[in-house]
C-alpha cells in the first residue's frame, strides 16, 4: 500500500513539474521543427527501401502471368522548413 502512495505522489508531484514549463525559445522551436522533418522524410526514405526489397522478393517468387509489382515512388529530396516569420506588430497611429 505504502508503494502505491508513494508512486501516486511522485507521478503527480512529476505532472505538475511538466505542467509548468516555460514555452520553447524560438531556436529551440526551430531545431524541434527540423527534427520531426527530418524523421519524416526518414520515414518516407525508409518506406521507399522496403517498397524496393519487397518488389525484388515478389519478382523472385512470380508466377508466370501474373503482374509485375506495383512501382516504387522515391520520395523527392530533404528541404529544410522555412521557419515561419513572427506575427508582426499592430501598426501604431
Amino acid at each position: 500500500m505504502k508503494k502505491i502512495i508513494a508512486f501516486v505522489f511522485i507521478a503527480s508531484t512529476s505532472l505538475a513539474a511538466f505542467a509548468t514549463l516555460p514555452p520553447l525559445s524560438p531556436e529551440a522551436q526551430a531545431a524541434a521543427d527540423l527534427a520531426k522533418a527530418k524523421a519524416a522524410y526518414g520515414d518516407k526514405v525508409a518506406a521507399y527501401q522496403l517498397c524496393q526489397a519487397q518488389n525484388r522478393v515478389a519478382d523472385k517468387f512470380r508466377v508466370a502471368g501474373t503482374p509485375a509489382p506495383a512501382a516504387c515512388v522515391a520520395p523527392p529530396p530533404f528541404v529544410a522548413p522555412v521557419a515561419a516569420a513572427p506575427a508582426s506588430a499592430p501598426a501604431a497611429k
